[in-house]
Formats: C-alpha cells, structure tokens, sequence
C-alpha cells in the first residue's frame, strides 16, 4: 500500500520513477513492409501521405540527409487499411 501511495506521486526510496512513455519497441522500413505485404515501394510512400506519428509513421535517420520512412506494428496495419480502401476504390489516393 505504501509503496503504492509512493507510485502515485512518483517518488521511490528518495528517487522519481521512469515512467514509460512511448511502448514502440519496433519498427520495420518501408521496404521491408511492402515486400511483406506484396505491393509496390512507391505505392506505399503514395498512401502513406498524410499519415503521421499517431498513425504509426516514423522517420529514421542516419548519418547524412537520408531518412528512411518507418512503421510500428500499428502502422503497417494502418496501411493494410489504406490498401483494402484503395482496392475498394482505385481513384481514391489520385
């Protein structure tokens, strides 16, 4: 109980607790991701436009100006949608 009411406030034996912020403990690139889902590179980068760090969209960068767009688990299921949305209507991300 007391240690508990110490969580709360977020004191433990004289220190503040690490809370976890963020839970993506993973990404995959976007190469990697339309290999396994069977489409096209660009075609994902066409439907990804919009899409942003709530959807599950990061950038990777490494050294130079290069960046690699990324997805955590929640975002290749976003495009798994966005791509049954396009097959439904094929004008829709033109």
């Amino acid at each position: 109980m007391e240690l508990e009411n110490l969580a709360q406030r977020g004191i433990h034996r004289g220190r503040r607790l690490n809370m976890q912020r963020n839970k993506v403990h993973a990404v995959t690139v976007i190469a990697a991701v339309a290999q396994e889902l069977g489409v096209d590179e660009d075609l994902l980068h066409e439907i990804s436009i919009g899409l942003d760090t709530e959807d599950g969209v990061i950038w990777v960068y490494g050294i130079g100006e290069d960046a690699i767009m990324a997805f955590t688990e929640d975002g290749v299921e976003e495009l798994k949608n966005l791509l049954e949305m396009r097959r439904e209507n094929p004008g829709l991300f033109e």
